[in-house]
């Protein structure tokens, strides 16, 4: 079997091109005959059955191809061509430093052949120390997705370790929403929620990694989970102009589509997404009726590459995404003519730069800006508060990235800059008498001097701050026969509020059993995550923690308390196990402990959310996933997640109106509502070779912690009551009730050369109709109902213009 060459075989390869990408590899080469003459029009196949990932490539007339924007894995390399026997080798790509590959290949009629088999060895990855999974594009455009506002965290929940929530919300191993979404280099920290701010939309992506476990020293600030987008690019489409146009129609008057373009000219490329949306179910309803509930949205993407020298590659992307919606009603609310909504809208731009520097040595960076707005607008029926909110984060990173190869040595190394600017205005007054009355359980007398009703006035909150993030890390990974090692150390310093510094050790193993088929792993890493910046100066400030309960107050013990960042030790081991050649397993046990517990209180059931902190957390857990690679056309995946999340008082921060259940969990710890004792989710696809497919998706999942209200009092009100048969009101502690949710897709695609011309779909989402909630008046969350049965059709068709030149030929994304 060949060996891949990363010194100075490889270096008259690799000077020939730029790296592609921040955190995605790049392999490039020469495929000859047996006498050494170059072989043009081979195709090059890179693969990985497990992933799904495949990319081609063919040689030019010189026999050179290059192969980019490839994630970081292990694959299968194949090389075809007429009148020779076909190759096949195992490559593992784990580094931006570029990749040399030279194939010479035997011909047809020769006795002796160099093909390898290797597809077993890919089951399992040798060189992961952590929890790391992928996900295509091929396989996400064949979800059968929910209809609304749902973005890249619909597909997200398929993995192990996340419990699924209302929006879109997901908890990466019992953590809140502490996830950060890096697309094409750019970091998003952002709560990326259907009711909070606008998703990233899963149309732009062409992988997306998965990290939840010894996550690499270079991420931080929020990375409970880790979603590395790579987004699709033109470079490597072989045609001046490509571009398909996708319609989605579906029950609850959805109507929605995506137009696409890509393409590329010489060295420049480009690639752009519109997607827009429109549903009378915009978000997950807050009871049965589905009240007050339209909205929609548009999305942009735009992504520009352009190789600007044998060494160097330069990168800008564009996002912006508009949402504006209805926030549903209760009956009461409905009645009462309430009619508030909300707007956000989002920019941003990135401008990345890659050189090669030498054949074993890359340097990268970028710089990006993003900014989000959110206005909540108020309405004359308004009950029984009446809100207002105007809300503005930007933030601005630069940084940058030394990646370098030296021996068994795969060093990266790095900092980064952060800024984020942050103004506030909210106000609140209530506006039903019977809210927060004097004398009933769980009256607050700090509120009334802003109840409406008895002569009170407004809540007027204004503020405006900056704060920095500063950041520098060191990563290692090393190979020593059997054994991977990941040595990493990141150092932080947290400016804002409170300031804060923090260094922070991880280090992770693997160890190859290979006779067995078997990886044993283990790591610990520790980490320092930083508070939401949305909404915290009201959560922070003197006006919050004069109208928070006694309790809260009492507990406390000064008028205010600052939210730090979270101090966090995480424990994992896990085992890969091949099974046979048709299955992999892979299981995890994790256990953290932290200090400063990151999570928000809900605003009613608005979907505003307020950062708070809790003392401590202690959680445990144990996920499995069981892969199956494609076999006569069927593949799939089933995912078992079991989490234990213990959360300790006191309160810090947050907003509580109408959470009297705050005064309980006040008491001492308590089982927070990221606890679910398990959930399962099994995705089985079939593809035929004439193009039809379905994809199956069930999802269980045995119901998060409620708030615990007296089933007495629910009964008795018109806007829960036909509630109570879904949630568990009298266990220890309250739960919603379980519930099993089928998802169905089936379609035809229609290609030609390999390439895509239309497809048609059918989607059914809910196949069986079953009624159940999200949550329960929880301080957390708020009541979310599940989206009952839906149907839909999706139709999309392309067009293409060939480019003529060679070198569209020879790269491919």
């Amino acid at each position: 079997m060949h060996v891949i060459q990363r010194c100075a075989a490889a270096a008259a390869i690799v000077s020939s091109f730029a790296v592609f990408a921040q955190s995605t590899a790049t392999i490039a080469g020469s495929v000859a005959d047996p006498s050494g003459a170059p072989v043009p029009a081979a195709t090059v196949v890179v693969e990985n059955s497990v992933t799904k990932f495949r990319a081609q490539a063919e040689t030019g007339q010189d026999g050179t191809f290059a192969v980019r924007n490839i994630p970081f894995h292990t694959y299968n390399v194949s090389v075809t061509r007429a009148g020779f026997q076909t190759h096949v080798e195992t490559v593992s790509l784990r580094s931006a430093v570029p990749a040399g590959l030279n194939v010479r290949l035997a011909l047809a009629a020769s006795a002796e052949s160099v093909t390898v088999t290797a597809s077993s060895e890919l089951l399992v990855d040798p060189e992961e120390t952590g929890t790391h999974i992928q996900m295509n594009q091929a396989d996400i455009e064949k979800l059968a997705l929910q209809t609304g506002n749902k973005g890249i965290e619909s597909v997200i929940v398929s993995f192990p370790g996340f419990v699924q929530n209302a929006n879109g919300a997901i908890h990466p191993r019992g953590a809140h929403n502490q996830m950060t979404f890096v697309i094409d280099g750019m970091p998003i920290s952002d709560q990326l929620t259907g009711a909070f701010a606008n998703a990233v939309d899963p149309n732009i992506v062409q992988t997306v990694e998965l990290f939840t476990g010894n996550v690499p020293v270079e991420y931080g600030a929020k990375m409970s989970g880790v979603a590395n987008i790579t987004t699709k690019s033109g470079l490597g489409t072989g045609r001046k102009f490509s571009g398909n146009v996708l319609v989605n129609a579906a029950r609850f008057d959805l109507l929605s589509q995506v137009a696409q373009v890509a393409g590329e000219q010489g060295r420049f490329g480009y690639s752009a997404i519109v997607n827009t949306s429109k549903s009378h179910r915009y978000l997950d309803s807050v009871s049965l009726d589905n009240l007050h509930n339209g909205g929609n949205n548009q999305r942009g993407f735009l992504r520009l590459d352009w190789q600007a020298g044998a060494r160097d590659i330069v990168r800008f992307n564009a996002m912006a995404g508009r949402s504006s919606y209805q926030l549903a009603n209760l009956r009461s609310q409905h009645a009462n003519g309430m009619d508030q909504r909300q707007l956000l809208r989002d920019a941003s731009g990135s401008f990345s730069w890659v050189r090669t520097l030498d054949a074993r040595t890359t340097l990268e960076s970028t710089t990006s800006y993003r900014s989000t707005i959110a206005q909540l607008f108020p309405s004359a029926g308004d009950t029984p508060v009446t809100a207002s909110q105007a809300r503005h984060l930007s933030t601005f990173n630069t940084g940058a990235r030394l990646n370098a190869v030296r021996g068994a040595h795969n060093l990266r190394m790095g900092f980064d800059v952060q800024r984020f600017p942050v103004s506030e205005h909210f106000t609140f007054g209530i506006t039903a008498p019977g809210f927060n009355q004097p004398g009933s359980d769980g009256y607050n007398p700090n509120l009334a001097r802003h109840d409406l009703t008895r002569g009170g006035q407004l809540f007027d909150f204004r503020g405006k701050a900056s704060g920095g993030l500063y950041s520098g890390f060191l990563q290692d990974s090393l190979t020593l026969g059997r054994w991977q090692l990941s040595l990493g150390v990141r150092y932080d310093a947290y400016r804002f509020l409170v300031d804060g510094n923090q260094l922070q050790p991880r280090a992770g193993f693997a160890f190859h059993i290979k006779e067995m088929g078997t990886v044993l792993r283990g790591s610990y890493s520790r980490t320092y995550q930083t508070p939401p910046n949305e909404n915290l100066l009201l959560s922070s400030s003197q006006q919050a923690a004069a109208i928070a309960p006694p309790a809260i107050q009492e507990r406390l013990g000064s008028a205010v308390v600052l939210l730090r960042p979270e101090r966090q030790n995480f424990l994992e081991a896990g085992l890969q196990q091949a099974l046979g050649r048709r299955a992999s397993l892979n299981v995890s046990y994790y256990h953290k402990n932290a200090r400063d517990q990151q999570d928000n209180n809900n605003f009613l059931n608005t979907g505003v959310i307020f950062p708070v902190t809790l003392s401590r957390i202690r959680v445990n857990g144990v996920e499995g996933r069981l892969a199956f690679p494609p076999v006569q056309g069927f593949s799939g995946s089933v995912s078992v997640t079991h989490s234990r999340a213990i959360s300790t008082p006191p309160f810090t921060g947050g907003l509580y109106i109408g959470n009297e259940a705050i005064d309980a969990l006040s008491m001492g710890p308590f089982v927070i509502d990221h606890d679910q004792p398990i959930s399962v989710h099994g995705v089985l696809t079939y593809a035929h070779p004439k193009g039809f497919y379905a994809t199956l998706s069930n999802r269980y999942d045995y119901g998060l912690v409620a708030n615990p209200s007296d089933p007495a009092v629910v009964a008795a009100d018109p806007d829960y009551r036909d509630l109570l048969p879904y949630v568990n009101l009298n266990g220890s502690p309250a739960r919603v009730r379980p519930r099993n949710i089928v998802d169905l897709a089936l379609g035809f695609e229609r290609s030609k050369e390999g390439r895509k011309q239309w497809d048609a779909g059918v989607q059914f989402t809910n196949l069986t109709n079953r009624t159940a909630l999200y949550n329960f008046q929880s301080v957390f969350v708020g009541t979310r109902v599940v989206q009952p049965f839906s149907a839909g059709i999706r139709l999309r068709w392309g067009a293409r213009h060939r480019s003529g030149s060679q070198a569209a030929r020879r790269v491919s994304q």
